[in-house]
């Protein structure tokens, strides 16, 4: 039997639709070695593969973040209509159930590794139900190797992305990592990581962690076994790692060559009303210039438009981030996703304006700020980003240039060009 397995593409004026240096969904691999060998598995990514309607599966999975809702309605739709039976899941089918299963035969709802076998075993019986839900938070011992042999090569900056734990120990307002999981923090036996780093091809390695340091003890045993293999990669984690020396000591001598960090606002206030009171603005400076010290390049993320913001917030994250040579950073626009308390408050408050999914890309303004306008939100947002991303800003950023210096500027480079075909398509 054929099994479709699809990511929709993201919406034409998203920055997220426009990135070369893509790297695979790592939901849609591991589902497929969650599938068993009486299958013909085929992936589509449609940022990088055209979908053709005429070549029909016996059932097609789709998996769903929320900016993607709308196209991957439609091509659920189209499917159904040619008689092709269609599974929803992903991050946000579980939080907008109901609306899901309008568009499909069957939802499911959390992780895969416990329902995904049923879901197979049932629609082959004829019996596909409308729902399913794991009763518990899958075990992390003994995952299936991705079949990462499945996808488009070429098409990728890199295809080297794993996993070594699931959720993140802190519960931040605007984020859905912890409705999904249930603020759980589950890690992978380092042995089984390990092993599967076997598997991959030479080059880069993505943890794709929503904190890979979220447990200190695991991520220092992790980082020892990792030494030995002389590999670079790249991660996400909290501020946290620098309270810890041995911790940040390990990661350098692991390979790591760049954080993801969430420093989310230069405000005290606002990272309290995010939940992220973790977070000590007076102390980023000292916490950049430690890992910098590590060798371990930077890429910030800043949220606009939280409740103490007005329009001095965008010149001021904008110098604080030259001043302090953050190699590359990502700016948001706060919104409001599905399963959230940020979305629960603004829907309470009626201050929620647009309910296009494809808005909710973080980059869109969705919701009436308190201190702004929703236009001098985003006419701040894009003014950021088109300085961030000029040539004069990247050279401040990357000088004195360094071993990381190439990497972060083909980043830099590409979210440049990104940005500028975002600009384009939005007005």
């Amino acid at each position: 039997m054929k099994l479709l397995m699809v990511a929709p593409k993201w919406p034409e004026g998203s920055l997220w639709g426009q990135i070369y240096f893509r790297f695979p969904y790592l939901a849609l691999t591991t589902l497929a070695a969650l599938t068993g060998e009486e299958w013909e598995i085929s992936i589509v990514d449609e940022n990088v593969d055209s979908l053709d309607f005429s070549d029909l599966p016996d059932l097609a999975a789709i998996s769903i973040m929320t900016p993607l809702a709308k196209r991957g309605y439609e091509i659920a739709d189209s499917f159904r209509e040619k008689g092709v039976s269609v599974v929803l899941g992903g991050i946000h089918p579980t939080m907008m159930t109901d609306e899901a299963k309008i568009h499909a035969d069957s939802v499911v709802m959390g992780e895969a590794e416990e329902t995904w076998p049923l879901v197979l075993s049932d629609f082959k019986q004829g019996n596909l139900q409308p729902f399913y839900k794991s009763t518990n938070f899958s075990s992390l011992e003994r995952l299936s190797v991705p079949k990462r042999n499945l996808l488009n090569r070429k098409s990728y900056f890199f295809t080297n992305t794993i996993q070594t734990t699931r959720g993140c120990p802190f519960d931040c307002e605007f984020c859905s990592v912890t409705s999904f999981y249930g603020r759980t923090y589950r890690v992978r036996p380092v042995e089984d990581v390990i092993s599967e780093i076997g598997y991959m091809e030479k080059g880069f390695l993505f943890f794709v962690d929503d904190n890979i340091a979220g447990k200190p003890s695991y991520a220092k045993e992790l980082f020892r076994a990792l030494i030995p293999l002389k590999i670079k990669w790249f991660s996400q984690a909290s501020l946290s790692i620098i309270k810890d020396r041995e911790l940040l000591d390990l990661a350098q001598r692991s390979g790591c060559k760049g954080l993801f960090i969430g420093f989310e606002s230069l405000s005290q206030e606002n990272l309290k009303a995010m939940g992220k009171s973790m977070n000590r603005a007076d102390d980023y400076k000292e916490a950049i210039k430690m890992i910098h010290d590590h060798g371990i390049g930077i890429q910030g993320s800043f949220i606009f438009g939280t409740d103490f913001d007005d329009k001095s917030v965008f010149s001021d994250v904008l110098r604080f981030i030259e001043k302090t040579h953050l190699e590359a950073v990502l700016f948001s626009v706060l919104t409001p996703f599905p399963g959230t308390r940020v979305y629960e408050t603004l829907l309470r408050e009626n201050r929620i304006i647009d309910t296009d999914w494809e808005k909710y890309d973080m980059n869109h303004v969705v919701f009436r700020p308190k201190k702004m306008t929703p236009k001098e939100l985003q006419d701040g947002f894009n003014w950021a980003y088109r300085k961030l991303y000029g040539h004069r800003s990247i050279l401040i950023r990357l000088f004195p240039f360094n071993r990381n210096s190439l990497f972060y500027g083909v980043q830099n480079y590409g979210f440049r060009q990104a940005w500028k075909k975002t600009l384009r398509n939005m007005s």
